[in-house]
């Protein structure tokens, strides 16, 4: 097994063009990274030199986890979200609870989401990861053995208070 971490990813990407006049910015990998220090007095100035605290955890070539040490401070963020373009007003309509959060004293903190299904596929020796799911779905997203997902009936939505 040849394990190896990728680190040092951009924290932005130019946007892929949507029909805007206007070119933007997009996290690279999600807006809750953390930019390394060195970049935080230029990040406005030039997004596109900024790295961010982002790894991934390769084995045999497949990426089998993925993760970033997430920015815990409401400056820093808000930052990130006006060079992914949000307005202040649209941030905090989406993250309001995440920045309010920040001003209680969020301490530094890291995740990562590892693909055990990935690592059960290399170990098994396969070169499918459908080999090794239980119930894998096919390139539409059903699942062949039981035929989900399916039809639910209005009485169930409503109990579940999706749709009246």
């Amino acid at each position: 097994f040849a394990f190896a971490w990728v680190v040092d990813f951009p924290l932005f990407v130019r946007a892929e063009h949507t029909g805007d006049a206007d070119e933007h910015w997009v996290a690279a990998h999600h807006m809750f990274s953390m930019p390394y220090p060195e970049y935080l007095e230029t990040m406005e100035q030039n997004p596109a030199a900024v790295r961010g605290d982002i790894y991934d955890l390769v084995l045999n070539g497949y990426e089998i986890g993925s993760g970033s040490v997430r920015i815990h401070l409401p400056d820093i963020q808000e930052r990130v979200f006006k060079i992914a373009g949000y307005s202040e007003e649209l941030a905090k309509e989406r993250f309001g609870f995440m920045l309010d959060a920040f001003r209680y004293g969020t301490p530094p903190h890291a995740g990562i989401a590892l693909g055990l299904d990935r690592l059960a596929m290399i170990m098994a020796g396969r070169e499918s990861i459908k080999d090794v799911i239980a119930f894998p779905k096919n390139n539409l997203g059903r699942s062949l053995m039981d035929g989900s997902p399916g039809a639910v009936d209005a009485a169930q939505l409503a109990e579940l208070g999706i749709r009246k």
